[in-house]
This record gives structure tokens, sequence and C-alpha cells, in this order.
């Protein structure tokens, strides 16, 4: 006789899990998404410029854009995701 494996789980993570799923996000965030940190974030300066209209944005810039933009947007997508989770016995 073969023991069958339990069902998964639909239970959404515990508080101290949801927690360890933000470390990546968050720990990226604030090392590569705000580097350089002098004279001020480059997320910061490349947003500006951004705003500003962008003009004279090279293929340089917007790739650095992405590079310092995307643990922002992992970041809040994992907020998002965890806030929209179900609470457990829902």
């Amino acid at each position: 006789m073969s023991a069958t494996p339990p069902p998964p789980s639909t239970a959404p993570a515990p508080p101290k899990r949801r927690l360890g799923v933000l470390l990546g996000p968050l720990a990226l965030s604030l090392t590569l998404g705000l580097a350089p940190f002098a004279p001020e974030p480059h997320i910061v300066g490349k947003l500006r410029w951004l705003m500003g209209g962008a003009v004279g944005m090279g293929g340089d810039d917007w790739f650095d854009l992405l590079l310092h933009g995307t643990p922002w947007l992992w970041l809040l997508l994992t907020l998002v995701r965890l806030l929209l989770r179900r609470p457990e016995g829902g």
C-alpha cells in the first residue's frame, strides 16, 4: 500500500512567512534600486529626467531606468499580492 501525499495547502502564508517574501524585493530596492546613493539615488535622477520629457535619453539611459526600477516594481507587485490575498479562514 502506498501512502498518498497530502493535498497542497491553499491557505495564505503565516505572517512570518509574508515578511520573508518581502525580504528579497526590499533588499534589492534599497540597494540596486537606490544605487549610487550620492549625490542622489540614480532612480530619482532618471525619473526626474523622464518627467521632464525624457529629452536626450539614449538607449543606455532607458536600460539604466529599467535596471534601477525593476526592484521597485517587484516590491510593489509583492506588496499588492500580499494585500490582495484572502485572510486565513475566508
